[in-house]
């Protein structure tokens, strides 16, 4: 058998048996993994806090009224949910006895008033009479002891007129003290507002709340035209909170009207609840309040200590621990690993220093199995890719 009749025989199956191995080798090569990328581009990034649990909404002004001293209720002038006036009389105690003692104390007065008129008309006239003992006496025509029992007797009536003066001011001052007394039994409103809730109804006896002692108020009077939130807030964000800074509020009763407010207030104390976090309550007042705001509705807020406009960002989701992020290398077609330097953050977005250039793109989908440094990839379907 000559070379060239071997060749002919051989060549063949040893084509057939490279390409065999060829299609095993190239079958048994890795599949790419397809990953979601993401765009590097430029935007807002903001370094934000919120709060631990849920906050309210709170009114300004809130009272708890209650009488000074218990009663029986005679006169109820509102109902729940009137809107009422400074100065406008809510409630009333049964006070006739106090009334009583202020009639008393004023006739008291009057009686007093009159006493003046008489005794100080008479002191006046003992008093003329005195001077004109003296013009006599200077003159020879009465004695030295005459001209003093008129002086003795004018002294005593000036005294008694006084005295009855000095009666007229204790009747007045009894009088204060009645009113004073019946103030003890009325409830008046002491700001614009509307009641919030009543309890007791007309002829129920009312008792004031004393200290320690959980009684329900009488009246629950709320300013609604001042509203703000009242939010907790980690202790460990606490410092870097303070006031003036803008705020995002969203309310669960509202959930398409996010709203926009500053912080007015950092409490000067941590609160330390059993089996809570530690957290420090912030005032948060609204720029443009919604109508129709209820207080005691749920609010969770948003504290924006800075912001970075138009910086170089990445989804927050593509970094890996260490400041890193995964490119992938279009002309390897494997993911390679970059370091950055990051700045401001939250939790969509981070600003990027140093490391990457507008236009890459970096990989947000870490979570899939195969996704490492030096894998073969591919863009997915799913391309999030701008």
């Amino acid at each position: 058998m000559n070379t060239s009749i071997l060749l002919r025989r051989v060549l063949p199956a040893a084509l057939i048996l490279i390409l065999a191995v060829g299609g095993f080798v190239w079958s048994s090569r890795a599949k790419p993994v397809p990953v979601v990328l993401k765009t590097v581009d430029r935007g807002t990034v903001e370094s934000t806090v919120v709060n631990t649990r849920a906050g309210t909404v709170e009114a300004c002004q809130r009272t708890k009224l209650s009488t000074i001293m218990g009663g029986r209720i005679e006169f109820l002038g509102v109902k729940e949910g009137d809107k009422v006036k400074r100065g406008q009389l809510l409630m009333k105690l049964w006070n006739d006895d106090q009334k009583a003692q202020q009639t008393l104390a004023e006739a008291q007065r009057a009686t007093a008033m009159q006493r003046v008129k008489e005794v100080c008309t008479t002191a006046a006239s003992s008093l003329r009479e005195a001077e004109r003992q003296t013009s006599l006496r200077g003159r020879g025509y009465v004695s030295e002891a005459r001209e003093d029992a008129a002086r003795s007797e004018a002294d005593a009536r000036r005294a008694a007129c006084d005295t009855a003066r000095a009666d007229i001011v204790q009747a007045e001052a009894r009088i204060r003290v009645t009113k004073v007394e019946q103030g003890r039994t009325t409830l008046y409103a002491p700001f614009d507002g509307i009641v919030a809730k009543i309890v007791g109804e007309l002829g129920e006896y009312s008792t004031p709340s004393p200290p320690g002692v959980p009684t329900p108020p009488a009246i629950d009077l709320i300013d609604d035209s001042c509203l703000y939130v009242n939010a907790p807030m980690d202790e460990v964000d606490a410092p870097r909170i303070k006031a003036g800074l803008p705020v995002r509020v969203t309310l669960d009763a509202l959930p398409k009207q996010p709203l926009t407010g500053k912080v007015r207030r950092v409490a000067p104390y941590v609160v330390a609840v059993e089996k809570q976090a530690r957290t420090v309550d912030v005032e948060v007042d609204f720029d443009l309040p919604p109508g129709g705001l209820l207080v005691g509705y749920s609010a969770d807020v948003e504290i924006v200590l800075s912001s970075r406009p138009h910086a170089l960002r990445v989804p927050t989701a593509a970094l890996i621990e260490g400041a890193r992020v995964m490119v992938l290398n279009a002309d390897s077609g494997k993911l390679d690993e970059r370091k950055v330097k990051t700045g401001v953050a939250n939790w969509e977005f981070t600003e990027i220093v140093e490391g990457l250039a507008e236009g890459e793109r970096v990989v947000i989908s870490l979570e899939i199995e195969g996704v490492k440094v030096g894998a073969r990839a591919t863009a997915a379907t799913n391309d999030n890719a701008k």
